[in-house]
């Protein structure tokens, strides 16, 4: 009897676990990769895709804010550490070293990128401006190994004025895939997806409350 019911544990767990995982595949992934975009935004091709043709994941997420693109577009001008920071969880960014300080006023210092410009995430290693077109389009592009001239990843920022008043900010994420590639799905689909929609999410607030304001 022992062991029966021990079997039949394992196997509730293992069904809870495939149920667990199943729903989170086709019910919360698909909210979590487009929080806050139309079907439109999240299916049209955005500028700085053709620099990463074939992503393991690609994330599309955007918020409406009640300020003009004019007045948004300095708050993406100077992301970055050592600049104006992520505006998200600094603290939990810094847990890594990170060192991110989150600006609450504009930096008129950070405010002229230029492609090429490197835009810092930790001790001088981040990705370079790909394409800017001031105040609607930034493309970033690189990879975090500095001896690397292949792109590892892609941050797109597209700001659309919907009146006079009023933005909308849709940022797209494009992640390579490494070798090997199963350890890579399982990477982007267990950690960094779930980080990443934690962070990101906490970052579009924080531009739109900054902008707002």
């Amino acid at each position: 009897m022992g062991k029966r019911n021990q079997t039949l544990k394992a196997l509730g767990i293992g069904l809870s676990g495939v149920a667990a995982l199943t729903i989170y595949r086709w019910v919360l992934r698909p909210r979590i990769l487009g929080w806050g975009a139309s079907k439109q935004e999240v299916t049209s091709p955005m500028l700085g895709d053709e620099l990463l043709p074939n992503p393991v994941t690609v994330t599309t997420r955007a918020i409406q804010i009640n300020a003009p693109v004019e007045k948004v577009w300095p708050w993406l001008a100077q992301i970055g550490q050592g600049r104006g920071g992520f505006y998200s969880y600094d603290w939990l960014e810094n847990i890594f070293g990170m060192d991110i300080q989150n600006a609450d006023r504009l930096l008129p210092e950070h405010q002229n990128l230029a492609v090429g410009d490197l835009v810092p995430f930790w001790q001088g290693s981040g990705v370079a401006v790909r394409e800017i077109d001031p105040p609607h389009l930034l493309v970033l592009g690189g990879s975090f190994d500095s001896t690397s001239t292949e792109v590892g990843g892609t941050w797109t920022f597209l700001l659309r004025p919907l009146d006079a008043a009023t933005s909308r900010l849709i940022v797209r994420t494009r992640i390579a895939e490494f070798s090997p590639p199963w350890l890579s799905h399982i990477f982007s689909f267990a950690l960094l997806e779930p980080a990443h929609f934690i962070m990101e999410r906490r970052m579009l607030l924080g531009i739109k409350d900054r902008s707002e304001r």
